[in-house]
């Protein structure tokens, strides 16, 4: 007989807001307690919108927490611990408590994660779940928090210098205040079953 997935006993409401970012960009999810660092990346990396293509760190009280790769971690002091084998029940106590996802080293964008809420899970509910969120995530590469306040004064002004050049460069519409929450979660509901 097939094993079910069991339900998670716990579940994490947290707020992701993208520091610097005005106004804010920002999500709401609800996760389970048990999920690694790890799964907490891909579910952050859905919700905001960005595409997984560079390194990724927590900052959890006085520990960092990345993948603990040879390659990624080469030229690192090795001090950080691994987030595929920590739990967030194990380093997040609960209500309250604030810490940081930095994604993109160089463009360096930081994320405030504060945890809303300790909830039971609900009946019949698919976690993880993206329950509110607000605007566009930045394209990646676009240079950080100033560099895109550039990109949009530059899109959004046809006698910007630099309007044609970025606008071939996005290659599609972008609207800065649009967030999908329907396809953020069917995204969700398709990465983790």
């Amino acid at each position: 007989m097939p094993s079910r997935k069991e339900q998670p006993t716990t579940i994490y409401e947290i707020k992701i807001t993208l520091n610097g970012s005005k106004p804010a960009i920002w999500r709401l999810i609800q996760v389970s307690a048990e999920s690694t660092l790890f799964k907490v990346h891909r579910i952050i990396q859905e919700a905001m919108g960005w595409t997984d293509s560079h390194l990724h760190q927590f900052v959890i009280g006085n520990d960092t927490y990345k993948i603990r790769d040879p390659y990624a971690d080469f030229g690192m002091d090795g001090s950080s611990k691994n987030e595929r084998t920590h739990k967030l029940r194990q380093v997040v106590p609960g209500d309250g408590f604030r810490f940081r996802y930095d994604y993109d080293f160089g463009d360096n964008w930081k994320h405030t994660l504060v945890v809303e809420k300790v909830l039971a899970p609900e009946s019949g509910a698919k976690y993880p779940r993206c329950v509110a969120g607000a605007r566009a995530c930045p394209p990646e590469d676009v240079g950080g928090v100033h560099g895109y306040g550039e990109f949009l004064e530059a899109l959004h002004d046809p006698n910007h210098p630099q309007h044609e050049e970025m606008s071939q460069w996005i290659g599609r519409r972008f609207e800065p205040e649009a967030f999908d929450l329907a396809m953020t979660n069917q995204i969700l509901r398709q990465l983790f079953p």
